[in-house]
């Protein structure tokens, strides 16, 4: 008896959904945006850690460091992408927070302002991002 029950407990339980939020099968621009907000978060505070940890630990100065990098003799196509990669999840995170900011005192919350908002916010990254990655 208790192995039928077990069973069907089991098979209730893969049936059954353990958020509504795993459950989501269309992907929206707000969601993912929200996603991509909370991920270049951690991915930006894993930087400032690793970035502090390496000037601790590491010998020399960010100068040598620096001669060290223009040695190697990386192209500027490279360079200019490293850049962009680096300066990317900055700017979308902070326009990001900057909406987000918004949406705390109330603005752009109805579901066409979220569409607007995060086009916005997405044209604005791509742009600040080329201009700083081109200085």
């Amino acid at each position: 008896m208790a192995a039928l029950l077990l069973r069907y407990a089991g098979r209730h339980c893969l049936r059954a959904n353990l958020s509504p939020r795993l459950c989501v099968r269309n992907w929206s621009l707000p969601m993912m945006m929200s996603i991509t907000h909370r991920g270049t978060g951690i991915a930006l505070s894993a930087g400032v850690s690793l970035f502090g940890l390496a000037a601790l630990l590491l010998p020399g100065n960010f100068e040598s460091h620096l001669e060290l990098v223009k040695s190697l003799g990386l192209g500027p196509t490279l360079i200019h992408t490293a850049k962009f990669a680096l300066v990317f999840p900055l700017m979308y995170h902070t326009w990001n927070g900057i909406r987000h900011l918004m949406w705390d005192l109330g603005k752009g919350l109805k579901i066409p302002q979220l569409y607007q908002s995060g086009v916005v916010v997405l044209v604005l990254t791509v742009l600040s991002s080329v201009g700083l990655a081109a200085m």
